[in-house]
């Protein structure tokens, strides 16, 4: 086995399984994807390592633990269309879209729109629309989604973004202040039926543009 090989080996048995990532279509996908082909040359040692990889802008990709329990709580169908705001490098992109039919994926700064272009193109990956744009509120023009991801955090769920889930939509958004927020999924049941579950506490860099809580006055 190539050093590699253990690395992304051990990412998996280390990290991503002891945080109860178990579903085997899902550690198959992290274990066949090359994550080292989206980190940044000057991370490229650290690319399975259980941290945050710095990117461009202030940004960073999510650490493989977290990027596991995102698509293994989405239980992603192949039928289903993909709404992910805020695509980095293009990773849980490249993830997603081996699990479902189409990714549209936001991303609001050029450099990493470009990057992610690049890293989906050199994969093959072609279910994935890449549109540099702002997603903090979502994106009305291609819904509904079957499943919405944000892949930065908000101190508040977005107003209006969980109508755009079609009936037994998922979305799953990180909400709260640093240092500890909760990974919130957010199902549609019916028309103004919903369900939300915290599925863990962590904490990720706020998204950008996003909604603030409201202060209170005496």
């Amino acid at each position: 086995m190539t050093d590699q090989a253990t690395a992304r080996f051990n990412m998996i048995e280390q990290q991503i399984r002891t945080w109860e990532v178990l579903d085997p279509q899902v550690l198959a996908t992290l274990s066949n994807t090359p994550r080292e082909a989206f980190v940044p040359d000057a991370y490229r040692g650290l690319a399975f390592a259980d941290i945050e990889i710095p990117l461009d802008m202030g940004q960073h990709m999510l650490s493989p633990k977290i990027e596991g329990r995102f698509l293994q709580a989405l239980q992603l169908q192949a039928k289903d269309k993909v709404l992910l705001v805020g695509a980095g490098s293009g990773h849980l992109a490249a993830l997603m879209a081996q699990h479902c039919a189409q990714v549209t994926a936001l991303e609001i700064f050029p450099e990493l729109c470009a990057l992610t272009a690049k890293n989906l193109a050199k994969q093959g990956i072609q279910n994935v629309q890449l549109i540099e744009a702002d997603g903090h509120n979502g994106y009305e023009a291609k819904a509904p989604y079957d499943a919405i991801v944000f892949t930065a955090s908000s101190p508040v769920e977005p107003e209006g973004v969980r109508y755009q889930l079609s009936i037994g939509g998922r979305m799953l958004i990180v909400l709260g202040k640093a240092p500890v927020m909760q990974a919130t999924l957010v199902q549609r049941l019916a028309e103004h039926s919903f369900k939300q579950d915290v599925l863990f506490e962590t904490s990720l860099t706020e998204m950008q543009n996003a909604p603030q809580a409201l202060a209170f006055t005496f």
